[in-house]
């Protein structure tokens, strides 16, 4: 296979992936059993790739959160994400500095998967005991920011599941809001980790070494796939739960215990 069809399939798997609670990383590891293995960099900035698809089905609300900073509520919800990147950046940069981080083999994905998948299930009916609530808390975007560096912590849990459903747990009940902050505190994450790789390969001298075309391929094709899926998500979980994305990580974790080596 020609490299730059693996990099246009690995592309649009992580569109497919990356929003979905079904962690992208778990799904980039089966991929890349078969096709070529990537770069951190490839890989982060694909996921740069699909955060693009953020920006532009939420690009009215962002505009609207710009525009409308003098207004308290907008400004309240505008400081509340800052308040979960920056708790996200700090504590993330100090455990990367530190090297806490799983091997992204098989079995701590699959665990991931796994345990995750029950953790949604049981949130997400504990989250519908409490009622219909949008409002976002101060202590949702401080451990929403905890959860994004869980999730990077360990790969296979999914960073939009961890951010989704702590805020459900934390009080933001309604799946809509949650899911809505989750995907917004998404956009400076994800750029800021690929601005992050890409001025440590600078300064390592490696940016000679990147497959820009193949680099560019998979951009666009996280971006496109993401756009879609994210547009569908919106409009499915107005009505439906996420259990059926639960069952799903739970019997993919299964399979690749079962099915892929351990060291895989």
């Amino acid at each position: 296979m020609s490299e730059l069809l693996a990099a246009l399939l690995l592309g649009i798997l992580e569109g497919l992936t990356e929003f979905l609670p079904i962690s992208s990383t778990g799904h980039l590891l089966i991929a890349q059993h078969w096709l070529p293995r990537q770069t951190d960099f490839f890989n982060i900035v694909i996921q740069a790739g699909a955060i693009i698809a953020v920006v532009l089905v939420f690009r009215q609300r962002l505009v609207s959160l710009a525009l409308g900073w003098r207004d308290p509520v907008q400004r309240d919800y505008l400081f509340k994400l800052g308040t979960a990147f920056l708790v996200t950046a700090v504590v993330g940069l100090a455990v990367r500095k530190l090297g806490w981080a799983l091997p992204e083999t098989v079995t701590p994905v699959a665990w991931a998967l796994i345990i995750g998948g029950i953790w949604m299930i049981v949130a997400e009916r504990l989250a519908e005991r409490r009622g219909d609530s949008p409002d976002v808390t101060w202590t949702v975007a401080v451990l929403v920011g905890l959860a994004q560096v869980v999730a990077g912590v360990f790969p296979g849990t999914s960073r939009s599941a961890a951010a989704i459903f702590i805020a459900m747990l934390a009080g933001t009940s309604r799946r809509s809001s949650a899911t809505e902050f989750a995907f917004l505190v998404g956009i400076p994450t994800m750029f800021a980790a690929s601005g992050y790789t890409f001025l440590e390969l600078a300064k390592d001298g490696q940016l000679g070494q990147v497959d820009w075309t193949a680099v560019a391929v998979a951009f666009l094709a996280a971006a496109v796939t993401g756009f879609i899926v994210v547009r569908w998500l919106l409009g499915f979980i107005k009505s439906h739960r996420y259990t059926g994305f639960a069952v799903y990580r739970i019997v993919l974790g299964v399979a690749l215990l079962l099915f892929l080596p351990s060291g895989a």
